[in-house]
């Protein structure tokens, strides 16, 4: 297990991590490419479905502070000899997971390929792969190469599910009163918040309410597990 950064050295770290992407995406007939909506920040591109896909789960997570595309350039030697530059896809970035204590995990540096692809190519792709891990590693990062079975999980279906409620319209006090009343009691489940806030009939108000709730990260939840009166909810640190 790499272990965390300490926020005494985070500074010099921080000061190496590439603001702006090497390249850009071009557009291109072949694959899918576009923009995924980032927050109040730019817009952050993909080459692909599975890159888009990668970059919403990251969207949804609130431990991830940034998600930067086409991060470094990193040059390798390939098998027969022939010096070459490989373009990891993402870097992403994390927030303070403990305050307290100082910590914070290091930068993911990310290579998106299906499962088809990296296993067909692995042996040409590796010395790359290999010197992205010591390249990574050298700046106190680590490297990761995700594919659908890590990106196209339970949590993703449910992060589109939960984007359908988030505009949905409804009373700010309403959302307010239930967000204060699970911020005293630190974590409940789904059905308390019916119980309480969304009696008798208002029951199938009051769930789309609280899905509302968490599109919009008021409320946070295991998004990986099933969602439905017995999901514990509770409010983000910070919100």
């Amino acid at each position: 297990m790499v272990a965390l950064k300490s926020l005494n050295s985070r500074d010099s770290v921080k000061n190496s991590r590439p603001k702006r992407p090497v390249r850009g995406i071009p557009i291109n007939t072949r694959h899918v490419t576009g923009h995924v909506s980032w927050r109040e920040s730019e817009p952050i591109p993909y080459e692909s479905p599975l890159e888009r896909d990668f970059v919403l789960r990251q969207e949804f997570s609130l431990a991830v502070s940034s998600v930067l595309s086409q991060p470094c350039k990193i040059p390798f030697v390939t098998h027969s000899g022939r010096h070459a530059v490989y373009t990891p896809d993402y870097l992403v970035t994390y927030t303070v997971s403990d305050i307290a204590l100082g910590w914070e995990p290091p930068p993911l540096l990310v290579e998106v390929k299906s499962k088809k692809d990296w296993q067909e190519n692995w042996r040409e792709w590796s010395p790359k792969w290999k010197t992205a891990r010591r390249y990574a590693a050298e700046l106190g990062w680590r490297f990761k190469i995700m594919d659908e079975s890590r990106i196209r999980t339970s949590a993703l279906d449910n992060i589109a599910f939960l984007k359908e409620y988030r505009d949905l319209d409804v009373e700010r006090e309403d959302s307010d009163a239930i967000v204060a009343d699970v911020r005293d009691r630190g974590a409940v489940k789904v059905d308390y918040v019916l119980a309480k806030h969304f009696p008798g009939l208002y029951r199938a108000r009051g769930i789309a309410h609280i899905w509302h709730l968490i599109a919009r990260r008021r409320l946070d939840c295991d998004v990986g597990g099933d969602l439905g009166d017995m999901t514990e909810v509770w409010v983000p640190h910070g919100c």
